[in-house]
């Protein structure tokens, strides 16, 4: 079942900064609910604590039946054990017994308030499947603009599980507002994102996270130099073609009598008009920049999403794990093939 439900959202989904980001927040409507999901300023703490990690994750024995279905005398499982909710009993996960689960609440706020300093704040928080997994995003109060008109927010991203699905991690994100679009290709060298397993003898060393991620105020400048390089790549509509034809590339027999029905073709245009025509593209379109934006639009926005989950619930999903990343790193890789030839920066 989908958690995409405008009750989901309302209580377990907590949107910090609404002011700033404007319309790129129109698809994230929050229910009709006492208690809205939005915040013109930082998410408070105490919200967090109060609406989303106000229970605990137990270890629970784990049993099976008996061979005639009975559940009298059920068998232990040795070596195995379940990961529970406290407040409902819901099995989140079922693990060896080396597991060791990571508290949300010393692992997502603790730890990230002591990397991390005072001028940054909560911008979002959430869970996800049924709260197997769970973030906080802690932003800089302010949207930061380049020389080339990108509006954007740097961010760190902590994120967990309790359902087998993520490390806990520590990465840096940059989210442009226009569009809503998380990008981080340009944010993913090594040392900037920090995992640590789920084991009985895992830990954070406080001092190394600080190193490792270079944190969210060097990340301004970071991303406004990769912004500056992706806009200064030209893409000739030839290029740009030959992008199409490297990420989407059309069935052999396409267009021939009684060639199998395609999507391809539909999709390809979907993204040509994205980089020909919306705003959150076509300023940069002739770019590399504006590839990366038209690519990154089309799957955050417009892609078929597949499965029983909602578009708000994979988006989510995408930014907390490195699907994103890696989508961008294919798309900017196709742009180096096809403009290998070509100049790539203005003269």
């Amino acid at each position: 079942m989908s958690m995409e439900t405008s009750e989901w959202l309302n209580t377990m989904c907590l949107i910090g900064f609404a002011d700033k980001r404007g319309k790129a927040w129109h698809y994230r409507e929050a229910s009709q609910g006492d208690e809205p999901n939005h915040y013109d300023g930082p998410v408070p703490q105490d919200d967090v604590l109060r609406r989303l990690f106000n229970w605990e994750a137990v270890e629970r024995e784990l049993y099976v039946a008996r061979s005639d279905g009975s559940r009298e005398h059920a068998r232990l499982v040795e070596g195995r054990k379940a990961i529970c909710r406290s407040d409902d009993g819901t099995v989140l996960g079922i693990f060896k017994d080396g597991y060791q689960g990571h508290s949300y609440r010393e692992w997502l706020l603790d730890n990230v308030s002591t990397i991390l300093d005072d001028s940054l704040a909560i911008g979002s928080a959430g869970l996800l499947r049924g709260g197997g997994q769970a973030w906080v995003q802690v932003e800089m109060p302010d949207n930061i603009t380049t020389p080339e008109g990108v509006e954007f927010r740097p961010s760190l991203l902590a994120a967990t599980s309790f359902d087998g699905s993520l490390a806990t991690t520590y990465g840096r994100k940059v989210q442009v507002v226009v569009c809503d679009n998380t990008l981080s290709a340009a944010l993913s060298e090594d040392g900037q994102r920090l995992k640590v397993k789920h084991t009985r003898y895992s830990n954070l060393r406080l001092k190394d996270a600080r190193e490792a991620l270079a944190i969210v105020h060097t990340m301004a400048d970071d991303f406004a130099a990769e912004v500056a390089r992706l806009t200064a790549h030209k893409v000739s509509a030839s290029a740009w073609e030959r992008v199409l034809d490297i990420v989407m590339p059309l069935p052999e027999n396409y267009g021939q009598k009684g060639a199998a029905k395609s999507s391809v073709p539909r999709k390809r245009q979907e993204i040509v008009n994205l980089y020909r025509y919306d705003e959150r593209c076509a300023p940069w379109q002739g770019t590399a920049f504006g590839v990366l934006q038209a690519f990154n639009t089309w799957q955050h926005h417009v892609a078929t999403v597949k499965g029983d989950k909602g578009r708000v619930q994979r988006n989510y999903e995408r930014a907390i794990t490195n699907v994103g990343e890696n989508f961008d790193a294919e798309i900017l890789a196709a742009v180096a093939a096809a403009t290998e030839h070509e100049p790539v920066t203005a003269q």
